[in-house]
């Protein structure tokens, strides 16, 4: 009987793609994602095929419980893609079942302080190193055949810490140095609106601000990310010095598409009634 080869539990894709040497990830120079917001197994499969890095599973702004984070990893997985899964709140609970359902990123949405950054790190790490709980049947443990799970789980997962305020900001050498950090990742939305121009990322002191963190960031060593609406925007935060980026969501580029389509057909049919009958 042939023997199945089967990857590396400890391995974190989405980790390795942040710390391989340039050229030698599979995935590109500056990893690529969108946000999974439609809560759909078939689109999160999809995408992956599409050819993005990392997907988001978005806990925070979508209406997804437990059992459709399960079906969504399944599905990114299957179209392989890394998968993140961003929780609502920074609480152990929280990780606790996203990592047992084999969840191997966690985001933890607006930390604002060291301490914040400590907690959420210690809810991804066993004993000694952290504060998770310990079960060995799950999807986590491949259902109880890696043997070496309780050993060396804690090889398996990164946390991303999400920083969306000015008084953040001011702490991102500090947060960046809390043991178990892997990456930072900047919310322009939110710190828009922290500093009082919510929406406008093309505000000069937003736009400095996000440059100021790039910048801050790659001084240090540290990944960061961002997320941007349009491909040119993207482009400008790759400029500004981002390390991984993501690009809308699944369901900003199929609303956007369907209002193009629906415009160019309206402007067809409106052209043609004008034209009238012959």
């Amino acid at each position: 009987m042939t023997q199945r080869i089967k990857q590396d539990p400890t391995r974190n894709a989405f980790r390795d793609a942040l710390k391989a040497p340039a050229g030698t990830s599979t995935m590109r120079a500056k990893p690529l994602g969108t946000w999974l917001m439609a809560g759909s197994a078939a689109s999160a499969e999809a995408f992956g095929h599409a050819g993005f890095d990392w997907l988001l599973i978005d806990m925070e702004h979508v209406p997804l419980e437990f059992t459709d984070v399960l079906h969504l990893l399944q599905a990114v997985d299957c179209g392989g893609a890394a998968p993140i899964v961003r929780l609502a709140k920074t609480d152990p609970t929280l990780a606790k079942r996203a990592l047992d359902m084999g969840a191997p990123t966690l985001m933890f949405p607006f930390v604002q302080s060291v301490e914040e950054a400590r907690a959420a790190v210690a809810s991804t790490k066993f004993p000694p190193l952290g504060t998770r709980g310990f079960a060995a049947m799950h999807r986590a443990s491949r259902y109880g055949t890696w043997s070496e799970f309780g050993r060396r789980a804690n090889e398996a997962t990164a946390c991303i810490l999400q920083l969306e305020t000015p008084e953040a900001i001011a702490q991102l050498e500090a947060i960046a140095a809390v043991p178990g950090v892997d990456a930072l990742f900047v919310g322009p939305g939110d710190l828009s609106a922290a500093m009082g121009k919510i929406g406008n990322l093309a505000d000069a002191d937003v736009r400095a601000a996000l440059a100021d963190c790039a910048r801050r960031a790659n001084a240090i060593g540290m990944p960061i990310g961002i997320v941007g609406p349009t491909p040119a925007m993207v482009r400008e935060f790759i400029e500004m010095g981002y390390d991984f980026v993501a690009i809308a969501s699944d369901m900003g580029m199929m609303m956007r598409q369907a209002n193009a389509f629906i415009a160019e057909l309206t402007q067809t049919q409106v052209a043609a009634d004008a034209g009238g009958p012959y």
